[in-house]
């Protein structure tokens, strides 16, 4: 959980929906601050995994069991589309369960494309779709947009490659592709939005930004949605780290007080890895 000061003026938080931060009103306190919490969201991307229904829902229920009413978090599960509908089926309703992305395009001769209405929710711009499969700034853009026009939520992955990082440009690219990912969405929407900061160099490779690095980058990022949408609405919005969590790094991750929670890659294919990470401490102390 992450406290932040807020404006008294709660009625911005009421229309959040799945992906919004869980507001709660803190003890009275001495000041006339008003304290919030972001509750922390975990996610898990399967990618292209497992390879057979039958795996996904062994995976997908063990995961669900590993849900408890004291789990620190809300959960969500990014999975194949073929899975989407029976693993929903394996979870009810412990966790979310969206797709790993989606076709700006409603319908039409789109071979392949999934259309948003097919979806409750999606990743957009994960940092393989960018690379792979040569996704623009501008088609994220339009994912985030047509998702947000049907009601969906959308969490926005963005970051920076190993070479943009060494030549300290982490900060530029951030705000490039936070400004052209959101182009077009308002604050009201922006309780259906959640970012993800995924350094390119960290994914898959078994490195991850220090616990002090993913932090200064997550500040930056939220001063960057401050400067679009105001301060308020920057401490609203949840910021999860990606870059090969495991349950080794994930504390002290979390303990940072701007990193909100995780989308996690490999971990979240071994349900009691990814337990773990769902389960995680709460309360270790932070060091920035």
């Amino acid at each position: 959980m992450k406290i932040a000061a807020a404006s008294l003026l709660l009625s911005l938080a009421a229309s959040a929906s799945a992906f919004a931060p869980l507001i709660s009103s803190a003890p009275a306190a001495k000041t006339s601050t008003q304290l919030f919490e972001r509750k922390t969201f975990i996610t898990g991307n399967w990618k292209l995994n497992p390879q057979t229904k039958a795996e996904a829902l062994e995976l997908a229920t063990g995961i669900a069991n590993a849900v408890t009413p004291d789990s620190p978090c809300d959960v969500a599960l990014f999975v194949p589309f073929p899975f989407i509908e029976p693993v929903q089926k394996a979870v009810g309703d412990k966790l979310k369960v969206g797709a790993e992305m989606v076709t700006p395009e409603m319908a039409g001769a789109f071979t392949g494309g999934i259309s948003a209405p097919m979806l409750e929710w999606a990743l957009a711009g994960h940092s393989e779709r960018r690379t792979i499969n040569k996704e623009t700034d501008e088609y994220i853009n339009a994912q985030c947009v047509k998702l947000i026009e049907q009601g969906m939520s959308v969490i926005l992955c963005i970051g920076e490659t190993l070479e943009e990082f060494e030549k300290d440009l982490v900060g530029a690219v951030c705000e490039t592709q936070l400004k052209k990912g959101l182009a077009g969405i308002s604050a009201e929407d922006m309780s259906r939005v959640a970012i993800a900061y995924e350094p390119v160099w960290a994914i898959g490779t078994g490195k991850v930004a220090t616990p002090e690095i993913a932090q200064s980058v997550h500040a930056t990022c939220r001063k960057i949605l401050a400067g679009m949408y105001g301060e308020t609405i920057a401490n609203d919005t949840r910021i999860l780290y990606g870059g090969s969590v495991s349950k080794d790094s994930v504390d002290g991750l979390i303990a940072q007080p701007d990193i909100d929670g995780a989308l996690v890659g490999g971990a979240s294919l071994d349900a009691e890895n990814f337990g773990r990470i769902i389960n995680h401490e709460v309360g270790v102390p932070a060091t920035v």
